[in-house]
């Protein structure tokens, strides 16, 4: 018999716990609006006739008079009517109200849920709309939204990202076999040309898996950082004076401006590979006779700016956003064609956010140069 109602209250149990949250949260409502109204009852059932037998006897009314009586059930009646009447008019219209809220919330929790699904499912398009419910169900909608962008991104990010892989791994193969191919053939002979060019397709592809690699220590934060106290004056001065005579060579000015050099704790090797890979960047998109400024000043009471700017072909507003995403590249052919795998600026801002700082690009379109900021904190005045 016992384990027949334990049998019985374990499968209610599971039975409710497999409801809908819409359906919990009324019926936990109506359980408070029940109890409430029961507890009022019985608070005014246990004060009222104790007060209203006061009230008689300091009216004169003796409590055994007929007159009495007829008074106390008319109090009673009295009492039942519009107390039952209330209590029931109250439930009636807070199970209105918790049902209405209910319904509501569950509708939005579903919208949210259906729209989870999508995304998992792939559907990156999808878009929850704010239920108007308050200020939280308003940010899980703007969350829900943020995340299928992110991803929709994400997932654009890895399919140009592995075309990208692909296209740069079958140049070198492809080169590669044909070589190899014309070797066995007997049309080519092992001469130094033929040694040139299979050692260059080897090491096209011997970068690129080191690019990768490289790439991927530096977002998971594997690279080591060693801070030490320096200024941003030493730092554009280290950067500058390494890459003075390859400027020179391209016929671009290169000028160094310090406006504030500010004390930071920062691995001076990181940070020169980051304006090294910025000074190249800008250089690689600068014609012969144009311009590069990089420039150290305060950007608030505890950051400072450095920043790269040249007068080169500049960059379209719609690639910005993606400058700093893996293998992605604003001009591809152009790219390609100086060797540039795509990587160098996620490795620059992996780097940057390694030191907690930002980093950051602005272009005023094709034409009119680009400038890149890297924000850093400070640590001193």
């Amino acid at each position: 018999m016992t384990e027949s109602i334990a049998a019985r209250r374990d499968s209610v149990w599971l039975n409710f716990s497999g409801s809908s949250f819409g359906t919990r949260l009324f019926l936990a409502l109506t359980v408070v609006v029940v109890g409430c109204a029961v507890c009022a009852w019985l608070v005014a059932s246990a004060l009222a006739p104790g007060i209203f037998h006061d009230h008689l006897g300091q009216a004169g009314i003796d409590h055994n008079s007929s007159q009495a009586g007829h008074v106390e059930r008319a109090f009673t009646w009295a009492i039942i009517l519009a107390w039952g009447l209330a209590v029931a008019l109250a439930v009636l219209l807070a199970l209105a109200v918790s049902w209405y809220i209910t319904r509501r919330v569950q509708h939005s929790l579903t919208a949210v849920t259906a729209s989870a699904a999508r995304i998992a499912g792939g559907d990156y398009d999808t878009r929850v709309y704010s239920p108007g419910l308050g200020r939280e169900f308003d940010e899980l909608a703007v969350t829900v939204n943020e995340l299928a962008r992110r991803l929709d991104a994400t997932e654009a990010t890895r399919r140009r990202m592995l075309a990208d892989l692909g296209h740069e791994m079958r140049t070198p193969i492809a080169t590669l076999d044909s070589y190899l191919e014309a070797l066995d053939d007997g049309v080519r002979t092992f001469d130094d040309d033929t040694r040139q060019v299979l050692r260059a397709a080897t090491h096209r592809l011997g970068r690129l898996a080191q690019d990768i690699t490289a790439v991927s220590g530096a977002e998971e934060h594997f690279t080591r950082i060693r801070p030490v106290p320096t200024t941003t004056g030493a730092l554009v001065a280290s950067a500058v004076g390494a890459v003075h005579e390859q400027y020179d060579s391209r016929g671009v000015t290169l000028i160094s401006r310090i406006d504030d050099s500010m004390a930071v704790t920062v691995d001076p090797d990181r940070i020169g590979q980051v304006l090294g890979n910025l000074l190249d960047n800008a250089l690689r998109h600068t014609p012969c006779g144009g311009a590069v400024t990089v420039t150290s000043r305060r950007s608030g009471p505890d950051r400072v700016e450095i920043t790269v700017a040249d007068t080169g072909a500049g960059i379209a507003s719609e690639h910005l956003e993606h400058l700093f995403d893996r293998f992605y590249r604003a001009d591809t052919a152009r790219d390609r064609g100086h060797g540039g795998s795509g990587i160098g600026l996620t490795i620059t801002r992996a780097l940057v956010e390694a030191h907690h700082g930002r980093i950051r690009a602005h272009s005023d379109g094709p034409g009119h140069g680009a400038c890149f900021t890297v924000e850093l904190p400070t640590t001193g005045n």
